[in-house]
């Protein structure tokens, strides 16, 4: 089968789009990702650890709330202020004891089980959290970031610390649900933007049109 014939693997485009050579894109594979958490338990306890745990990672999931404008026969649908939805963190539970040691240094930062003590502000306890998406690349070929989502201002919601249980013949693992402030996507950590978080400007129609509702 010629080569040439691969091309056409994909949606034909017409005369005016693109060129119809064009081969289908290669996508980005769930499981070629790494996940980095900064000031996350106590400083100076590395958190490399965690990275290596990593069972599963979640990517920003946003809502805009609409606005309704009632007007004469119809509405006009605006919208309004946006809220990201808790993600998800799941990590092997070693045998060591690294990730539930961690885990539980972090819930200490929120809140002093023991003596039942709250931290001071937000500052005190929050963290980051880095989901690289990766190329594939590895040993002596570095991976390539070719996706990167920061989330900031993060803290842990909720934990969930597997059962056990005889009849399950499956590692245990550590479930965290993190509730967090903004997430902004990069081309790579401490990257230009690219997508959430990128400057497209504020004002795309002319200035005639500022005051209309719809487009």
């Amino acid at each position: 089968m010629p080569i040439a014939s691969l091309n056409r693997f994909t949606v034909p485009l017409s005369a005016t789009q693109a060129a119809t050579t064009q081969g289908l894109l290669m996508p980005k594979l769930k499981y070629r990702f790494r996940v980095t958490l900064d000031s996350f338990g106590v400083a100076g306890n590395p958190s490399t650890e965690l990275t290596k745990q990593v069972m599963s990672a979640s990517r920003p999931d946003i809502t805009f709330e609409p606005i309704e404008l009632q007007v004469y026969n119809s509405k006009v649908k605006l919208a309004g202020k946006h809220s990201f939805a808790d993600t998800k963190l799941m990590l092997r539970d070693d045998a060591s004891g690294v990730v539930s040691r961690k885990v539980g240094e972090q819930l200490q930062k929120q809140f002093d089980f023991f003596e039942q003590s709250g931290a001071a502000s937000g500052i005190d306890y929050k963290f980051r959290m880095r989901v690289e998406i990766l190329d594939g690349g590895n040993g002596q070929f570095e991976p390539v970031t070719l996706e990167s989502f920061e989330f900031l201002g993060c803290f842990i919601r909720q934990v969930q610390y597997a059962e056990a249980s005889y009849t399950e013949n499956a590692a245990m693992d550590i479930s965290l649900t993190i509730a967090f402030d903004n997430a902004i996507q990069l081309e790579a950590p401490g990257g230009a933007s690219s997508g959430v978080g990128l400057d497209v400007g504020r004002v795309v129609r002319p200035p005639t049109a500022q005051g209309l509702v719809t487009g």
